[in-house]
This record gives structure tokens, C-alpha cells and sequence, in this order.
């Protein structure tokens, strides 16, 4: 079960909904560095490398925003916006596990974001997961080559 909050979590913080602000965030290598809390207990810290294109961070929505997929549900988006150097979301799910899924990312500098992502799931009525992941985004530089 835990595996599958990771996987949501990593595919709502990563990948590829529109922009947020029009050049809000420096194409190039950053560091993403991720806090989470499951269920009240606090994961190490996990830090990633991460490459953004220039057509990813020309849409921040599209390249932070919620994936719509899952498996044995069916998922809405039901909140969103998007400006300024602010991206907010919120995805819920309903079938064999039932999720509700946000997201608040700060575009503070250039160089530079935070954001909190929150989920949720419930099967047959009953909460199997609390998650809050702590995110901060840093650009240390181009990606390699």
C-alpha cells in the first residue's frame, strides 16, 4: 500500500492540467527534496535530481499538476488554479480505493519553489492513509549533457 502512495505522490511532485506563471521557474537541473509523513511516522528525507526543458517549466500545470490515472478508480480533477507564481490542485478518486489528492506549489524565485502535497485514501469507508509530502525545489545548474 505504501508503494502505491509513493508512486502517486512521485507522479503528482514529477511528471507531466495550464501554466502557473509564464517563466516562473528556470529551465535546468534541480534538486528536489522531499519530506513526507505517512500515517504519522516520518520518512528519511529523499533527494532527487531532476532535468525540466524549457517546454516544461512553459507549463507548470502540465509538469506539477495531478496524473489522472490509478488503478480500479476513477479520478476528477476538482480544483484548480493557476497564477501568479502559484499552482493549486486537488484530484479525488473514487472506486476500489477512494483518494483525495492536493497540491500547493509556491514558484517563490526563479530558481527556487516549495510545495505541499497532501493524500488521502479510504477503503470501504475506513482511512488506510494519511500522507503529507514537504517539498523544496532548488536549481543548482543546466542539465548535463
Amino acid at each position: 500500500m505504501n508503494r502505491f502512495w509513493v508512486t502517486c505522490l512521485a507522479a503528482a511532485i514529477l511528471l507531466p492540467a495550464s501554466a502557473a506563471a509564464e517563466n516562473a521557474i528556470e529551465p535546468g537541473q534541480w534538486k528536489v527534496t522531499s519530506n513526507s509523513q505517512a500515517n504519522g511516522a516520518a520518512a528519511p528525507p529523499q533527494v532527487k535530481a531532476i532535468c525540466l526543458t524549457n517546454e516544461q517549466v512553459s507549463d507548470l500545470g502540465k509538469t506539477f499538476g495531478p496524473q489522472m490515472s490509478t488503478v480500479n478508480s476513477t479520478c476528477e480533477r476538482t480544483e484548480y488554479e493557476s497564477g501568479g507564481r502559484q499552482l493549486k490542485w486537488r484530484m479525488q478518486c473514487k472506486g476500489q480505493l477512494d483518494m483525495d489528492v492536493s497540491g500547493n506549489f509556491q514558484f517563490d524565485r526563479p530558481d527556487h519553489y516549495t510545495a505541499v502535497v497532501t493524500a488521502k485514501g479510504w477503503m470501504a469507508g475506513a482511512q488506510v492513509s494519511d500522507v503529507k509530502t514537504e517539498i523544496e525545489g532548488a536549481r543548482v545548474g543546466a542539465c548535463p549533457q
